[in-house]
């Protein structure tokens, strides 16, 4: 069947006002990054945007952007105010070209804060209520009054224009996720009793008001999308009969209703408005599908999406006319013409482990763990090819040694990979069949289709040795081989009730009774989860402080399983009923049947420096080098592919 006969549906073009959308596929905003000091894109922001386009996408929105000198709540650097328009004049243009000139319609986000202001000591906080921000109560909040409004909404529309002569095809005013309209929506911060409040009609005056001003000035034919919360999703806020009502008022206005979910000044809503790894991917659907039931306008859904066949299923049935990806088309920017040419099973699947979210706060990129191109598209527009074919002897067919061999073979070269047990996935093998992590499975089936397609000549039960080496003559050695879990000199450790977390996520029934886990890192919390969610009483033991980069989405399960911390607490003895450790409270017995060691991986330093002279090229990757995640293991891999035959 060819791939367009497969997904017609999502394929085909989409109307909205006098625009020809060529499928139903939009890039979603992911916020801003790489900007001037003068907050205008600089060429590494516009390439991150063109490569989206490239891969197909209908509307490329490059995420928010202020209509005045508001700050953002995160500090405010890193968006395009686009009233500082002696600074992104030219740079704008290029941007909207680099997209447009693909097929692709540029897509501007309009914003304004309102509470969610981050004040700088001179700034009042402005939104729909008088008196003190309900979601920041330590703050001051202004009611905005009616002149104040009218301005606002000409900046909105003065800001549409401004995009729309820099060659953007679609403005996207945002108003959920807590921002200035949605808190003129929401009941919860809108008790105004004039003209904008009181009422559904009146809570929506703003937005409509915005949004046909916009009209006014850009021509009715100008598309204009809106982005709604369809329910707040926490106690107190409004829920999908008024989602459904918010959007029956903007009906006849927008070209385009984009329903989302939550508000991310509640906690308790933010796993709807970012599905992660414990939330099913397409969990918000159903909110667009209940407003679509209502209104006429053309409705767009969001959260969590990849898998290609549920796209379609959701284009098909009626649900949504328009499915919009963030994290989705970062993991997989080729989505549309992979589908379109024959090639879905090539397409990864995001992972929605946030890795590309917390590399932005880290790195100042948004990088995939497992698309390592991610981030590095001016780099790779301007790479050359490789000068020398060479072949390649891969060593370790786990994530690393996987993806060192697929893109080295995409480069052209020829690959050999040897792995030395029967299966090719490494250590994340033993992860597969936990339910919250089933895309690491389908990631390692995508890599060995990829291999498979490739032509990579892969060799299972297959340690390498010098011999082996020898009799292959690679001209470059990539060694991946691994690690071993990381086992402390603790009396007890060798005892018949301890184990490794990758013998428990392979076996969970082996651990019975109590299970105390040391170590709470990111595996051993995710074996806590996994436990805790088949019934296993479970505590876990951490020697360090909490680690402040696990997300609040492992912090939200733990506190939904009342599972147990402590930390500043080190084993120093296991037993068969327990182990004996230190606290800051002093000595402590934990009781437990079964103890399970989490405190990460040893690199097999010894059997990769075995092999280090054997080749011209050689290379050491992976946990073989040092410990590391999805994130690291491929973009390393990558990196050493794209060396290779350069010199």
């Amino acid at each position: 069947m060819k791939s367009i006969e497969r997904y017609p549906n999502l394929l085909k073009p989409i109307r909205l006002g006098d625009t020809i959308f060529r499928n139903r596929i939009f890039s979603a905003p992911t916020g801003l990054y790489d900007l001037t000091p003068e907050r205008a894109p600089t060429a590494d922001f516009i390439a991150y945007f063109e490569r989206k386009a490239r891969g197909g996408a209908a509307s490329v929105n490059i995420g928010e952007c202020y209509t005045d000198d508001y700050s953002h709540p995160n500090g405010g650097y890193e968006v395009i105010h686009l009233n500082e328009r002696k600074y992104n004049y030219t740079a704008l243009g290029k941007l909207a070209d680099s997209i447009s000139r693909y097929g692709a319609v540029p897509t501007i986000e309009l914003q304004k804060p309102g509470m969610a202001t981050m004040p700088d000591g001179t700034e009042v906080l402005l939104s729909a209520d008088e008196g003190f921000c309900r979601f920041r109560p330590e703050l001051p909040c202004k009611c905005l009054t009616e002149d104040e409004i009218l301005e606002i909404i000409d900046a909105y529309a003065s800001a549409a224009v401004y995009a729309k002569n820099r060659g953007f095809g679609m403005v996207m005013v945002h108003a959920g996720h807590g921002w200035l309209l949605h808190q003129f929506f929401s009941p919860y911060t809108n008790h105004r009793t004039d003209s904008w409040g009181g009422s559904t009609e009146n809570r929506a005056r703003f937005a409509v008001a915005v949004i046909d001003e916009i009209h006014k000035r850009c021509g009715k034919g100008f598309p204009v999308e809106i982005r709604i919360s369809g329910s707040e999703a926490f106690e107190g806020g409004y829920d999908i009969s008024y989602g459904v009502e918010i959007a029956k008022q903007l009906e006849g206005h927008a070209d385009l209703i984009h329903v989302s979910v939550g508000n991310l000044f509640a906690e308790e809503s933010m796993h709807y408005t970012h599905p992660g790894i414990f939330q099913e991917g397409g969990m918000n659907v159903k909110y667009a599908a209940e407003i679509k039931k209502h209104i006429k306008t053309p409705v767009a859904t969001i959260g969590g999406l990849s898998d290609p066949d549920q796209l379609e299923e959701i284009i098909a049935s009626g649900k949504a006319d328009v499915v919009e990806m963030a994290r989705g088309l970062i993991c997989e920017p080729d989505l549309a013409v992979k589908l379109r040419t024959g090639r879905e099973k090539e397409v990864r699947k995001c992972l929605r482990c946030f890795n590309c979210v917390g590399a932005d706060y880290v790195h100042g990129r948004l990088f995939c763990a497992i698309n390592p191109s991610s981030g590095k598209e001016r780099e790779i527009s301007a790479a050359n090819p490789p000068k020398f074919r060479r072949k390649v002897l891969v060593a370790g067919g786990g994530i690393s040694g996987m993806e060192a061999a697929v893109s080295a073979s995409e480069r052209g070269h020829e690959v050999v990979l040897c792995e030395k047990t029967d299966q090719l996935g490494g250590i994340l093998l033993c992860e597969r069949d936990v339910p919250f992590k089933k895309r690491v499975g389908e990631y390692i089936e995508h890599q060995k289709y990829m291999l498979d397609k490739l032509g990579v000549e892969v060799h299972l039960n297959t340690p390498v040795t010098p011999e082996v080496v020898d009799r292959i003559a690679p001209d470059a050695l990539i060694v991946a081989v691994g690690a071993e879990p990381y086992v402390p000199t603790i009396p007890g450790i060798e005892a018949e009730n301890v184990f490794t977390a990758a013998r428990i996520f392979e076996a969970p029934e082996t651990a019975r009774g109590k299970t105390v886990i040391l170590g709470a890192g990111r595996t051993g919390i995710e074996l806590a989860i996994y436990l805790r969610g088949l019934g296993t009483d479970v505590e876990i033991v951490e020697m360090a402080e909490e680690d402040p980069m696990i997300s609040g989405q492992y912090r939200s399960k733990i506190n939904e399983y009342c599972l147990k911390v402590r930390y500043r607490t080190k084993a120093v003895e296991i037993s068969s009923d327990g182990v004996r450790c230190s606290s800051p409270d002093g000595e402590v017995e934990i009781p437990a049947d079964t103890v399970v060691l989490a405190l990460g991986m040893k690199p097999l330093w010894d059997a990769a420096e075995a092999l280090s002279g054997f080749a011209g090229e050689f290379y050491q990757i992976g946990d073989c080098r040092q410990s590391r995640n999805i994130f690291a293991a491929t973009g390393e891999a990558w990196t050493v592919a794209q060396n290779i035959g350069m010199f």
